[in-house]
């Protein structure tokens, strides 16, 4: 699937070939094995206030490494292919080594893939480096690292404890690993397993959290979306109806308990039922074009997951993806059919507080809290990240965000967005990963968009929500739908990093523009994270800096939020102070200061206007 490397396999399955015993194996990588690729048919990204037109990525050259390339507000640093034993020259779309998700330690970004995970070296953002290829198959591998501690999803029926490609045949396997697989990489170079936590669905995606009153245990919630395991596999696994059985691990995501000094003791310790007692939700179906195909898909599955029938009947059984904002105390769980807000003051007994339905979602697949904990941004994964759903014969509303402003506990929609052009129907295509841009006093995410490339938005009018930058690709096949395209884009510590499913590991870059000024780039790069898990989001903070008040001052420009002669004569008063040293700027910082709260007073965006005043005075102190 993945693409391009000599020594490239032709399948997961022939990952045997690297393993001389029947355990996990991992390698240090070489340069070569890291190649950067050139930005293939790229042009200088156009920096404008207004997008192109007609818009360039409707017609871009199809390729899997060669493929045309349009930016808009951004630009490529570079895309470094997937090393050799995550590539597979024959079939780009051979899911058994797509690229997954990401997490950051320091200067290593960690890429998941549905055959194990490779940590680089990002420290040359124009090279980044292998450092590790782990060999561990158990389908996504949804990764996130808390210290020297790594944790990764697993839930493919054939995933094995010991990590041998040889799978697992009987139906009832105690070598079968579903669940959380917990490593040690103290030594990056070469990671540790230490223990596989068991659970009774697997895991799809898991978040962790670091409760600041329990340092020494960290907390997984996990969500599974695999079949519920026998009781004879896992005991205290139970596939039934609520009826026929209270204990049944239908609704209930899993939490795990995980001592930091003894992580080999790490076990699940609540079963919470949050989706109990929801009814159905109700949902559109597919287009007519589309019917057919997905009912054969329907049929050929619906042996699989007796469960996953129940939702006639009942609501939801599963959450697709946790998002945890300990700083504010809840989280929002993207839970198939339903928004669902948790109470998490209590990490291991999370309680139901809220909830959200909406008609045209279908795969609710991911939430995002904005800083202050006021809207949150769902995502809909409609067609399952795998089908072409941004074509011009489909719906806006269908495979899009929604933003919900949030108050006292209650979600209530504002709008969608979708990406604004069509996608063709070899490109897969819908909303899903991303992570929010710290810049001060706006709510701006990058997103990946699979096939549909990376956009960066602007929804601090949740009303209005406005695409300010993009990067994007033409289809892998011009001819064929090869599933690839951005898995998940999150902004680290100044740039942005796509986990390409195919074609590796791209960072961009922002650039300045109408929509986004160089000073409110250089203020959000003041945020700086020793270690990033996106799912698991962390309150931004500024230092005092000048960036952040010019940042303030671009956005009231900008939006006409404050006269005119005031904002110049700000200019000029910041510049002065900002050349002056010692107490004689803390004195000008301050009188300025007093003076924008008094020019607050009455400005068309007088709460911007007062933070800017703020900012001025925290420079002061």
């Amino acid at each position: 699937m993945h693409t391009r490397r000599s020594v490239a396999l032709s399948s997961v399955a022939a990952v045997a070939i690297s393993f001389t015993v029947a355990a996990c194996a991992s390698s240090s990588g070489s340069a070569s094995s890291s190649t950067n690729v050139a930005a293939a048919g790229s042009a200088a990204p156009d920096m404008s206030r207004t997008p192109p037109s007609p818009d360039p990525r409707v017609t871009l050259k199809a390729g899997w490494f060669d493929a045309g390339q349009a930016a808009w507000n951004m630009s490529l640093i570079s895309t470094t292919p997937p090393s050799a034993n995550f590539t597979n020259r024959a079939d780009p779309g051979d899911q058994r080594v797509w690229n997954s998700d990401l997490a950051f330690t320091g200067n290593y970004v960690i890429q998941g893939n549905f055959a194990g995970y490779q940590v680089w070296d990002v420290r040359n953002l124009k090279a980044p480096k292998l450092v590790t290829s782990y060999l561990c198959i158990g389908s996504q591998s949804d990764v996130s690292v808390v210290g020297k501690l790594l944790f990764e999803s697993t839930e493919a029926a054939n995933a094995r404890v010991d990590c041998s490609p040889a799978g697992v045949a009987d139906t009832v396997s105690h070598d079968r690993a579903r669940g959380i697989r917990i490593y040690d990489i103290s030594d990056m170079e070469h990671p540790k397993k230490i223990t596989t936590v068991q659970t009774c669905r697997g895991s799809h995606t898991h978040t962790v959290l670091a409760d600041p009153k329990d340092p020494k245990n960290v907390y997984i919630y996990v969500a599974g979306s695999a079949p519920v395991r026998s009781p004879n596999e896992l005991p205290g696994c139970f596939d039934a109806d609520p009826t026929e059985n209270p204990n049944t691990t239908r609704f209930r995501i899993e939490i795990i308990q995980v001592p930091v000094d003894r992580p080999e003791q790490a076990r699940v310790v609540s079963r919470p039922a949050i989706l109990a007692d929801l009814a159905p939700p109700k949902q559109h179906g597919e287009l007519p074009s589309d019917s057919a195909a997905n009912a054969a898909r329907t049929a050929a599955r619906a042996p699989a997951d007796r469960s996953s029938r129940q939702m006639i009947t009942h609501g939801p059984v599963q959450c697709h993806d946790i998002t945890l904002y300990p700083a504010i105390g809840l989280a929002a769980g993207a839970c198939r059919g339903y928004g669902v807000l948790l109470d998490i003051r209590d990490p291991a007994n999370p309680k139901r507080v809220g909830l959200a339905a909406d008609t045209n979602f279908v795969a609710w697949h991911s939430a995002t809290f904005n800083n202050d904990g006021s809207k949150i941004l769902f995502t809909d994964e409609w067609g399952g990240g795998t089908s072409p759903r941004c074509r011009a014969t489909d719906k806006m509303e269908w495979g899009a965000n929604a933003v919900f402003t949030l108050q006292n506990n209650e979600m209530t929609f504002q709008s969608y967005y979708k990406i604004p052009i069509p996608q063709t129907p070899t490109e897969n295509c819908v909303a899903h990963n991303g992570s929010l841009i710290p810049v001060p006093g706006r709510d701006i995410m990058v997103q990946g968009w699979y096939q549909g490339g990376v956009s960066v938005i602007d929804y601090t009018d949740p009303k209005n929500v406005r695409e300010i930058a993009y990067f994007d690709r033409g289809p892998v096949d011009a001819s064929k739908l090869y599933v690839s395209g951005s898995w998940s884009a999150y902004w680290y510590n100044g740039v942005i990093y796509s986990s390409e499913m195919t074609r590796g590991l791209d960072i961009l870059e922002l650039q300045p523009s109408a929509w986004l000024t160089r000073n409110e780039l250089d203020a959000a790069k003041l945020v700086r994270f020793s270690e990033l898990n996106v799912q698991s989001q962390q309150k931004l903070v500024w230092p005092a800096s000048f960036s952040v008040v010019r940042a303030y001052l671009d956005q009231l420009e900008r939006n006409k939020g404050l006269a005119t002669d005031k904002i110049a004569a700000t200019r000029a008063e910041l510049t002065r102070a900002e050349g002056l040293s010692g107490q004689a700027r803390k004195d000008a910082l301050a009188a300025l200061s007093t003076k924008l709260h008094g020019d607050a007073r009455g400005a068309s965006d007088e709460p911007r206007a007062h933070k800017l005043a703020s900012a001025v005075g925290d420079l002061a102190k």
